[in-house]
């Protein structure tokens, strides 16, 4: 067997509709409803599926819990794009831009936080050396 490509995780959440608020107002992801009124987070050929925490859709993890996760998305243009944006939405940068090693080589990242607290990184690809 060989995996080919992540398709979603699960973010288990809160508050779905702050959760959506800021994954689409600040992350540009769009909001698509599925199944019996489930919510998911698409980008690219990836999504994120929400599950409220207590409601939970079986099977689920061992131990569902908002804040757990820590996510690198890659970001298309430029990191001082992706910071002027997040100030203009008043989404405070803990950390960045730093040099990161992502899956496919050299990162240039900033990392923040969603509203559950997870650890959210956003990243482009650096030139080679």
């Amino acid at each position: 067997m060989k995996i080919r490509q992540l398709d979603h995780l699960v973010l288990t959440v809160t508050d779905p509709d702050r959760t959506i608020d800021f994954y689409t107002r600040i992350l540009g992801m769009t909001a698509i409803p599925f199944g019996d009124g489930r919510l998911a987070l698409h980008f690219g050929y990836q999504k994120i599926n929400l599950h409220v925490v207590g409601e939970e859709i079986e099977p689920h993890a061992s131990v569902p819990t908002p804040g757990s996760a820590d996510l690198c998305f890659l970001v298309e243009g430029s990191l001082d794009a992706v910071l002027d944006h997040l100030h203009t939405e008043n989404v405070p940068v803990l950390l960045g831009p730093v040099d990161r090693t992502g899956a496919r080589g050299p990162l240039r990242s900033i990392y923040l936080r969603d509203p559950d607290g997870n650890l959210i990184e956003l990243a482009t690809h650096s030139p080679p050396p």
